[in-house]
C-alpha cells in the first residue's frame, strides 16, 4: 500500500515533470476506478496542471481549474510513461499530457523539489507525456472534482494531521494520542489519528521505538510515547531520503528492499540479533522483534 514517504516522492517527481503542461486526453480502461461523469472527463482536456500535492494517502493533482484526487489504497501504482510505449500491467487510467513551453518549463523548474532538478528521469518538455494509473484489483479510486461541484472522497473528511507536519508537535501528539486506544500498529494506521501511516511504516516505527506491535495505547509510560513520536518524527524522513535515490525512474515500482524490519520475519533484527517474528492478521503482514520491542 502507498504510504506517505512513497507519495511524497511521486508528489515531487509529478510536480517537476508535469507542472504547465496541458492535458490533450483522459483516458480510462478501467472506469470502475473513476468516480465522475464521461462529461467532467472531458472537461479537464485543455487545462494545465499546476500543483501535485499529497495529503495523508492522497494525492492531488489540480488543473487550471478542476482536480482530481486519487486513492491508490493496497494496489494502485502511478509512473510516468513515453507516449507510445509499452503499456503497465492492469493500466486503469491514462492522463495525456502535451508539450510544455519554455515559459512554462522555467516556471516549473523554480516550483520543483530540490531533488527532482536536473534528474536523468526528468522526461523533455518538448515531447508528450503520459501519467498512468495502473490498479490490478481495481481497489483504488480516481475522483474527479470540477471547480465549484463538491464529490464525497471518502476517507478524506475523517483524516487527522499529517504524520509529517511541522504543527504536529510533542504536545500536539500527546493531545491526539489520548483520544485514541487500541493496539499500537493499528493506532499508528489510524487515519484519523495522523495521517499517511500503513502496515509497512507502522513496523519500521515501532521497531524504531522499542515497542511491541500489539502492546495497546493505554499501557505506555510518558517516555514511550515520546519515544513513538521521535521514531514517526525519524523514520519517515530517512524513508524519503532513501527513496529519492531509489525510485526514479520506476515510480509505479513500490521500493521497499531497504526497510529494516517490515517483511523481514526469519532475519536477525539489525538491534539486537534475535530472529525477527513475522505474523499475516488478517493478510496484513506484521514484522517485529521479540527480543527488544516490549
Amino acid at each position: 500500500m502507498p504510504e506517505l514517504p512513497d507519495l511524497a516522492i511521486l508528489a515531487d517527481a509529478f510536480q517537476a515533470a508535469l507542472e504547465g503542461r496541458p492535458l490533450e486526453s483522459m483516458q480510462v480502461p478501467q472506469s470502475l476506478v473513476v468516480r465522475g461523469t464521461p462529461q467532467e472527463q472531458a472537461a479537464l482536456a485543455g487545462q494545465a496542471l499546476e500543483r501535485v500535492t499529497r495529503r495523508g494517502k492522497f494525492l492531488t493533482l489540480a488543473f487550471t481549474h478542476d482536480r482530481v484526487v486519487l486513492n491508490p489504497m493496497l494496489t494502485g501504482r502511478l509512473g510516468l510513461a513515453a507516449v507510445g510505449s509499452r503499456a503497465f500491467p492492469s493500466t486503469a487510467v491514462v492522463w495525456r499530457f502535451g508539450p510544455r513551453s519554455a515559459e512554462a518549463a522555467r516556471e516549473a523548474a523554480a516550483h520543483a523539489a530540490a531533488w527532482t532538478r536536473g534528474g536523468e528521469w526528468l522526461p523533455p518538455d518538448g515531447q508528450p507525456l503520459e501519467l498512468r494509473y495502473r490498479d490490478p484489483t481495481r481497489m483504488g479510486k480516481v475522483y474527479l472534482m470540477p471547480e465549484g461541484a463538491t464529490r464525497p472522497v471518502p476517507g478524506w473528511d475523517e483524516q487527522g494531521p499529517d504524520a509529517d507536519d511541522p504543527a504536529l508537535d510533542d504536545e500536539t501528539w500527546r493531545r491526539r494520542i489520548a483520544r485514541h486506544g487500541g493496539e499500537l500498529k493499528n493506532l499508528l494506521k489510524n487515519q484519523a489519528f495522523v495521517a499517511g501511516i500503513g502496515n509497512g511504516y507502522s513496523d519500521e516505527i515501532l521497531w524504531s521505538a522499542r515497542l511491541a506491535p500489539f502492546r495497546r495505547r493505554a499501557t505506555l509510560a510518558p517516555e514511550e510515547i515520546e519515544a513513538l513520536f521521535q521514531a514517526t518524527r525519524e523514520v519517515l524522513p530517512w524513508a524519503i531520503a532513501q527513496l529519492r535515490g531509489r525510485v526514479p525512474p520506476h515510480f509505479e515500482v513500490e521500493v521497499r528492499d531497504f526497510l529494516r524490519v517490515h517483511r523481514k520475519g526469519g532475519q536477525a533484527c539489525p538491534r539486537c540479533g534475535i530472529t525477527l517474528s513475522e505474523i499475516a492478521p488478517g493478510g496484513f503482514v506484521t514484522t517485529f522483534c521479540r527480543g527488544c520491542q516490549r
